[in-house]
């Protein structure tokens, strides 16, 4: 009775203790936001996770997302770290428990007939060997005196859900780069087009230059310049064969195929993109952006492992009871209660001399949460300007647009126009040549600018987080 008044006492202390915990609470850091984005544009709706369905439009493009979230590799990797952690995390749900331990053993051994083992043996069992049957239930069980086992949890907690966000933002990145990736494609036509439309302009301008030369009224310097304008647009089209090659393949990679042809609708006029985004204060990005959650949940992990490694300077209490048969003959090994062996021990540990080595394990995880605070201002203030980034790409690309079109009626207009007063010899070959080599330069920047209002809107897409359901 008075052994299990003690062990009764040491429970209590125990459970007491547990009440002790060294480690801090998460607070989050001031991040000292600005109330609004450098760029204010007139945008409607309000998302907090804009789902990517009702952003892109294209049933072609929708299908390639849908197969690239399903087939990628990177996505496939991703949400396997994302099993392993949600095992971590079960277990480190488990820390508090007791461990119970089964073992059941037999041995024979022969001691030397001068040693006392030896001669006991021949006096008492008669025999020139000693039998040892045992089999034995241990539990052993450390009392959570500085809650070590919340921390763990917080600390697995946090890594799990880190991993999540990571995983949202992976898909959102392996969204937009197929959008990305199928635009490039539309462009690529359209500039396919461009080139093949400048070859047949090219050749009437060219056929104009062979007559009036077989005539006399121009030199072969004027053929000859003509000819190299025509090259110059026919050099674009194995250069943008090649382009879209190079693209498709990549673009199925990307969704977990091998290279091959891609298929897409209509021109980069018709692509459509829904852009719907709210204007609200930039600390709302905390709530949209992944990798900002994810560094957010670093920095909840790295202050748990500060706590456990404070609490490793600290004092352990555990216990370790022990019941099981022990006999030296086979027939008696399971006679209750003769053969019932118990042990009852608690054990307290403290670290005494570690050559610093605790305190300095301590200092390092500090180091290690200070570290994780400043990436995760770093990670905000990235954000942030990201968004004022895409808005910025985005508000002035219309205005682009704009200008290049109504520059390239222009340049239309005027290589009509050399054309006909070249005919009725008000204007010289030069004029011709120079006015379709500005309106080829033109219509590729047209295109190039459409590109980039679309990849600012894709990019703006994901600067706020993006959205994968």
């Amino acid at each position: 009775m008075k052994t299990l008044y003690k062990i009764g006492i040491v429970l209590l202390t125990g459970t007491i203790m547990t009440s002790c915990v060294v480690g801090k609470k998460y607070a989050r850091t001031d991040l000292n936001a600005p109330e609004k984005y450098r760029e204010e544009i007139a945008l409607t709706g309000d998302t907090i996770l804009l789902p990517w369905k009702s952003y892109y439009k294209d049933p072609l493009l929708v299908n390639l997302i849908e197969k690239a979230l399903v087939k990628n590799n990177e996505v496939l990797v991703a949400m396997k770290s994302m099993e392993q952690l949600d095992l971590s995390y079960k277990q480190a749900k488990l820390s508090l428990l007791p461990t119970l331990d089964f073992d059941a053993g037999a041995s024979r051994a022969y001691p030397s007939k001068n040693s006392l083992n030896g001669s006991l043996s021949q006096q008492f069992i008669g025999k020139d060997y000693m039998d040892d049957y045992s089999a034995n239930l241990r539990l052993s069980w450390e009392v959570d005196i500085w809650g070590k086992a919340a921390m763990q949890k917080r600390d697995a907690k946090a890594a799990y859900f880190a991993q999540k966000e990571n995983l949202s933002a992976l898909k959102t990145r392996i969204i937009v780069q197929v959008a990305q990736a199928y635009y490039n494609l539309l462009g690529l036509d359209e500039q396919l087009k461009i080139a093949e439309k400048n070859i047949e302009l090219s050749n009437n301008t060219l056929g104009m230059m062979r007559l009036q030369y077989n005539s006399g009224s121009v030199s072969s310097l004027a053929v000859n310049q003509t000819e190299a304008q025509k090259k110059t647009a026919e050099l674009l089209v194995p250069l943008a064969k090649a382009n879209i090659a190079v693209q498709e393949n990549a673009l199925q990679i990307l969704c977990g195929e091998y290279p091959d042809k891609i298929e897409r609708a209509g021109n980069i006029d018709a692509a459509e993109v829904a852009v719907l985004f709210p204007t609200g204060v930039p600390v709302s990005l905390l709530s949209r952006r992944p990798d900002v959650k994810a560094s957010e949940y670093a920095v909840m992990s790295a202050n748990a492992k500060t706590g456990l490694a404070k609490a490793t300077m600290y004092p352990t209490l555990s216990l370790s009871p022990s019941i099981g048969v022990n006999s030296f003959e086979f027939d008696n090994w399971f006679n209750f209660p003769g053969s019932v062996t118990k042990t009852i021990a608690a054990n307290l540990a403290q670290p005494i001399f570690r050559k610093k080595a605790l305190r300095t394990a301590y200092e390092v995880a500090v180091l290690e949460q200070e570290k994780a605070v400043v990436q995760f201002k770093q990670s905000f203030i990235t954000a942030v300007g990201e968004v004022n980034d895409a808005m910025s790409r985005l508000k002035y690309a219309d205005e682009r647009i704009l200008l290049a079109t109504e520059k390239a009626q222009s340049l239309d207009k005027a290589t009509s126009d050399a054309s006909l007063l070249y005919k009725s010899g008000m204007a010289n070959y030069l004029e011709v040549i120079t006015a379709q080599n500005s309106s080829l330069q033109n219509d590729l920047d047209v295109v190039t600018i459409k590109l980039e209002k679309l990849n600012a809107a894709i990019n703006l897409y994901r600067a706020l987080g993006g959205g994968v359901e």
